[in-house]
């Protein structure tokens, strides 16, 4: 048996038992599969490697692999455009943390879907983004400053910025516009996001306005990591139920 058909036996069966676990789960150290296996330290690394990139397991530097669930993060026109309520709603814990907070001049591409002038003011924020208490995202946020008078501040009361604009009641802010991607992260975005191998990541970028003016309010761009997240788009009309 050559090593890759060894390791992808181990990770095969490894998958089977898995699927039989709760998410958050620890498993087995590299040194326990290759005492159960008979297998050298690279054969009990590379499975361990293989459910990783099959989504199955997460590895969390200094604490274990632990198994994954993905999330459906479902982005509608009909859907509030929430990180925690979409969270919440795939049955999931969401939580949110600033890493940076500022008002500063703002660049053409954010101005430009804001529709103010390029280098005017505005709320730039970069927050990381969780579910159930591990790292899942990586979002930048450019916020009007007709919307909101100190962002940073009001933001460590209430974690969802979608609920704080509905809160201070001048703003009933609705999804206009998303575009959807894939790309590998940058090594800052990588890190930022404690990813332990280079893997695609989605990209989305939304424009928020609100529903009464049409004045766009916030212009944002997230990168949310494959092995917990699985982006569903839903456009369109929803279709009909078969009875059958």
């Amino acid at each position: 048996m050559t090593q890759r058909n060894g390791y992808h036996k181990i990770a095969g069966q490894l998958a089977d038992e898995i699927a039989q676990l709760e998410a958050g789960t620890k498993l087995a150290s590299e040194h326990e599969l290759m005492a159960r296996f008979g297998v050298g330290r690279a054969s009990a690394r590379s499975a361990v490697q293989e459910l990783e990139r099959r989504g199955l397991v997460r590895r969390l530097r200094g604490s274990g692999t632990y198994v994954n669930r993905r999330i459906d993060y479902v982005v509608s026109k009909e859907k509030r455009p929430s990180w925690h309520r979409t969270v919440e709603a795939a049955g999931a814990i969401p939580r949110s943390s600033v890493l940076q907070s500022e008002i500063r001049p703002t660049p053409e591409t954010p101005a430009g879907y804001l529709g103010i002038e390029p280098g005017a003011p505005a709320h730039y924020m970069r927050r990381l983004r969780y579910v159930d208490d591990h790292v899942a995202a990586l979002g930048e946020e450019w916020v009007a400053c007709d919307a909101v008078t100190e962002l940073g501040s009001a933001m460590r009361v209430e974690e969802s910025l979608d609920e704080l604009l509905r809160q201070m009641g001048r703003f009933d802010v609705v999804r206009s516009w998303c575009r959807t991607a894939t790309e590998l992260p940058t090594p800052e975005i990588g890190k930022a996001l404690e990813m332990t191998y280079i893997a695609p990541v989605w990209v989305i970028e939304s424009i928020n306005r609100d529903a009464e003016t049409g004045v766009a309010v916030t212009y944002s761009t997230a990168w949310m990591r494959a092995d917990m997240i699985r982006v569903v788009m839903e456009i369109g009309d929803q279709p009909p139920v078969s009875n059958h």
